[in-house]
């Protein structure tokens, strides 16, 4: 997506650790950041309580947040399902920035 003037980030509760095998693995073409502790998570509003196997469990809730060069939240994409998603995000992305 750098032809189109963006960064891709992506961040979840893994250790770096993980990160960096699971992007040796699948050939990731963007950087992955780590947030163990979930503090990027809980302040974007994405650690929410799910239901697994039948119990209550805190975890995250698959989204996108498209930033603006001004540092603001442009777009939110929630309830996120991969296939197709970066497309949709870069279709939004030329439209709209």
């Amino acid at each position: 997506m750098t032809k189109a003037g963006v960064e891709v980030l992506g961040i979840s509760p893994d250790s770096a650790t993980r990160h960096d095998k699971w992007v040796e693995k699948e050939c990731i073409p963007f950087t992955l950041l780590s947030d163990e502790d979930r503090q990027v998570a809980e302040k974007y509003g994405v650690l929410q309580e799910k239901n697994m196997y039948g119990k209550k469990v805190m975890g995250i809730a698959r989204s996108t947040f498209v930033i603006d060069k001004n540092g603001k939240v442009a777009k939110v994409f929630e309830k996120v399902k991969p296939a197709g998603h970066s497309q949709e995000v870069l279709d939004w992305v030329l439209q709209n920035l």
